[in-house]
């Protein structure tokens, strides 16, 4: 060896090349900040168009109920609103209590596309 430990290590760091992050492979070989912005604007209007366009749904995730509203409940009126459900369920904590989150699988493709059309963002019993 000719070279001195120093010198071995400064060639080192000129030589290893950093793998781009996950973002840097979306928006491409940014350099600027300005280029960064109109790569992140352009890369948002390809994003546009909302899933529920693209493919019939039959699952959707209902999130802010209550903690006293249950599966029976949740079943009773999305089957008499929307139409027939393979399986509701409610997420729980360790200690037993509703998350207030629930999964609603209809037996219909579209049904899950309308059940989100008609209750998204709405309130559903006024209490």
């Amino acid at each position: 060896m000719d070279k001195s430990l120093d010198e071995v290590i400064a060639a080192r760091k000129t030589q290893r090349r950093r793998r781009p992050s996950a973002k840097a492979q979306l928006l491409g070989n940014t350099t600027g900040p300005a280029t960064r912005v109109a790569a992140a604007s352009a890369a948002a209007t390809k994003v546009a168009a909302p899933a529920t366009s693209a493919q019939p749904a039959d699952k959707i995730i209902v999130s802010n109920l209550p903690s006293d509203v249950n599966e029976v409940q949740i079943k009773e009126l999305f089957h008499s609103t929307i139409g027939p459900l393979r399986e509701v369920t409610l997420h729980y904590d360790s200690a037993g209590r509703s998350k207030g989150v629930a999964a609603v699988h209809f037996q219909r493709k579209g049904d899950g596309t309308k059940a989100y059309q008609q209750y998204n963002n709405r309130l559903i019993d006024g209490s």
